[in-house]
């Protein structure tokens, strides 16, 4: 619903989740505090992501599939407006650290030879997160796996027929 409606109340909230509003509020003070918790549950399914896909050690290719099968998964499960996420302090340095987990990816497979090594700097670190995003909202009939090959297709092989 607060993705779809940023500014959806906790009575609409309550009402589409089934529950009475005095329920949501016995969990949760304010409309800031369930906010918070929507975006600590979404940071951490982020930093399982990453971890899961083994970005250190599993070989580049798979590892870059894993990672975006699962970032998919998370942009499906918690579509929330990153913006206000990141007005939070303590948020904004985990999803820091985890996007220097996935630049340090990045530069490892360019040095492996699958991405390109002529491109601007952090054109792919700018990129990536675009095209899942993309995926995630345009596509929402294929499976985070099928919606991964489109991604990493995408973005090895670009849009030219050749």
């Amino acid at each position: 619903m607060l993705a779809a409606d940023p500014g959806a109340s906790i009575a609409s909230i309550a009402t589409e989740a089934g529950v009475d509003r005095r329920t949501v509020y016995r969990r949760f003070a304010s409309r800031e505090d369930l906010l918070a918790a929507i975006y600590q549950s979404r940071l951490e399914a982020i930093e399982h992501a990453i971890t899961d896909a083994r970005l250190r050690e599993a070989p580049v290719a798979v590892a870059l599939h894993r990672y975006v099968e699962n970032i998919i998964a998370v942009n499906r499960t918690w579509p929330v407006d990153l913006t206000r996420m990141l007005s939070d302090d303590s948020v904004h340095e985990r999803r820091d650290a985890a996007v220097r987990e996935v630049d340090a990816f990045l530069e490892r497979a360019t040095d492996e030879g699958l991405l390109r090594a002529n491109l601007p700097n952090g054109w792919a670190s700018a990129l990536l997160p675009q095209l899942m995003h993309l995926v995630s909202r345009q596509q929402p009939e294929l499976t985070p796996g099928q919606a991964a090959d489109v991604v990493v297709d995408t973005l090895l092989h670009g849009l030219g027929a050749s």
